[in-house]
């Protein structure tokens, strides 16, 4: 397994599709995964240390396992087919639990949890950044310095669940 660090969310032009993208922490490939706007704006919540006045869903999950006494030791990105991600909660006691990568993420994040994916998943779907490939890395990580969780949000001024 391959370890990977969020480097963030952004919205996709012109589908205005958000993607999360992540980066292995020992090598040159990204990994970008097309994501939902209500999980963009929880990732983004979780890099930005927003703290929301009641918890939302990732946050209530945190939540829960610290009230049940459950650690979660590992997220797994562990397959992708016609481009849908896979996923696995791994928790301490040994018990793993498929989920979303999205949602995964959000809530590793939340935990403090390393994320990891297979090396089989980054052969298929990872991106290496060439040199030339640099400065187009570096606009993106000014954009994620700029974004607000607030650029998530649907007309009306809720985030999309």
């Amino acid at each position: 397994m391959h370890e990977l660090d969020v480097i963030g969310v952004r919205v996709e032009a012109p589908s205005n599709q958000p993607v999360v993208l992540l980066r292995e922490t020992a090598g040159d490939r990204y990994l970008p995964i097309w994501i939902g706007a209500g999980e963009a704006t929880a990732i983004a919540f979780a890099q930005q240390g927003v703290v929301p006045p009641r918890p939302l869903t990732h946050d209530l999950l945190k939540d829960v396992l610290i009230a049940t006494g459950q650690e979660l030791d590992e997220v797994r990105i562990v397959d992708v087919k016609e481009g849908v991600f896979f996923a696995t909660l791994v928790f301490a006691s040994g018990v793993e639990v498929s989920a979303r990568p999205s949602d995964s993420i959000a809530l590793a994040l939340r935990t403090g949890t390393r994320i990891v994916a297979s090396p089989e998943v980054l052969e298929e779907a990872g991106i290496t950044a060439p040199d030339e490939q640099d400065d187009e890395v570096e606009k993106f990580r000014e954009f994620l310095d700029q974004v607000t969780p607030e650029d998530f949000e649907e007309p009306g001024g809720s985030p999309s669940t």
